[in-house]
């Protein structure tokens, strides 16, 4: 068995930028463990560009946004093992992992950063009816085919979901050549940034087409059709509104899914909206010493707000190896999600032992015109701020203060909101 202060589990952005928060913040001993075979996870993959307006304050395609953060990495001298598996965590901070190297080994950490990001949903989440041939691929599976390993994955191509990932690749693919015949959105609305529906679809001609899903897939060995179908408010199938596409490839961007086997084998308590742990304000699950950031925590939009919430983890994990066995709870407020709001990170905070602000971010349940998002400490509304548009595919946020709660000795749960006035 070795031993590290602190061991950050995934190289990707969110693993990446803890780790150096982590040693500028004073922690000496960490180590960094990926599965991959190289660092900067999903961002390798990821040409486009878009990343890094408010963290570098200018555009840049993934690889370069990962290339920072490597860099950074390397300039502080964090080691990391590649080609790594980790494969069990207990409650003991105890790591099991796996590699050509060292064989199966053990890592006792006195602090663990869960970093590992998140899986997309696959078919056999959708109960699509048809055969399993061949040209049926998640975006982001197509995205690395074409994007690192080279191959075109269709020429004729319907996609399913308008995630970001499958709005993105509706324009990679028709740059390659291939011809997107349509969007399809289970859903009324988007589940993309609205900057991504308008670059990637309609700067291209593609239609998108909401309440909509797959009813068919045709083809034994090789894709060579699909039926869509208009659905009703209970998202069921409506007679009559068939449509057929011809087509070669289906892909499916149908919602991702943080990468949490670890978190549940630690015991930390999940959160059945986000599916990631519960955290509160340090980012801190209920297992003591083990920190969550990234999309493991919740789905972000933005890497840039993933890089901001791993910096404050790795901060905080390198001050929860600093103070040892003297760390301290303090008043513990419970956030609340109500009308419209469906989750909140963090879940509590500790308002005695809080930073002087804590940045909460949230997703609404649908599309909003015109609606307020109100905080309320124990009832008392406490600040409202106007929104002319709220969506399911845009991560909102408000920043509470540490000053806000002097006059509040007592409170004991904050709600988070949208309202009409």
């Amino acid at each position: 068995m070795t031993q590290h202060d602190i061991v950050i589990i995934g190289g990707g952005p969110a693993g990446l930028a803890a780790a150096v928060a982590a040693k500028r913040a004073g922690a000496e001993d960490i180590l960094i463990l990926e599965r991959d075979s190289c660092l900067g996870g999903i961002l390798n993959q990821c040409i486009h560009n878009g990343f890094g307006l408010h963290t570098f304050k200018e555009e840049l395609t993934g690889p370069e946004y990962a290339a920072r953060y490597i860099d950074m990495v390397k300039e502080e001298k964090i080691p990391y093992k590649l080609n790594t598996m980790v494969i069990d965590i207990n409650k003991e901070k105890e790591i099991t992992v796996i590699n050509r190297e060292d064989g199966l080994h053990v890592i006792k950490a006195k602090a663990i950063i869960l970093a590992m990001g998140c899986r997309e949903r696959p078919r056999g989440a959708l109960n699509i009816p048809g055969y399993r041939p061949a040209g049926i691929y998640s975006a982001g599976t197509a995205q690395r085919l074409m994007n690192i390993e080279g191959f075109s994955v269709g020429r004729e191509v319907v996609i399913l979901g308008s995630g970001d990932i499958g709005l993105i690749m509706a324009r990679r693919m028709t740059l390659e050549g291939a011809k997107v015949k349509v969007v399809a959105e289970l859903m009324p609305y988007s589940g993309g940034l609205k900057r991504n529906i308008v670059q990637c679809l309609d700067d291209y001609g593609i239609p998108l087409k909401l309440s909509h899903t797959v009813i068919d897939i045709q083809g034994k060995e090789r894709v060579t059709g699909i039926t869509l179908a208009k659905v009703d408010e209970n998202r069921k199938p409506i007679p009559g509104t068939e449509e057929y596409y011809s087509c070669d490839t289906l892909l499916l961007s149908v919602g991702l899914i943080p990468e949490n086997e670890l978190t549940k084998g630690i015991g930390a308590s999940m959160n059945r909206v986000t599916q990631g742990p519960n955290v509160n304000d340090q980012l801190e699950t209920d297992t003591s010493g083990v920190f969550a950031c990234g999309n493991v925590l919740h789905v972000h939009d933005l890497v840039d707000y993933v890089s901001e919430e791993a910096t404050l983890a790795g901060s905080n994990a390198a001050a929860y190896v600093g103070a040892g066995s003297e760390k301290q709870t303090g008043h513990i407020v419970v956030l609340k999600a109500e009308n419209g709001v469906r989750y909140t990170v963090p879940q509590a905070i500790d308002i005695d032992h809080m930073n002087d602000k804590v940045t909460v971010r949230f997703r609404v349940a649908d599309v909003y015109k015109d609606r307020f998002i109100s905080v309320y400490y124990d009832g008392v509304r406490v600040s409202k701020k106007k929104k002319k548009v709220l969506a399911p595919g845009e991560m909102e946020q408000v920043v509470l203060k540490k000053d806000s709660f002097s006059g509040c000795p007592d409170l004991k749960n904050i709600v988070i909101c949208t309202e009409v006035e």
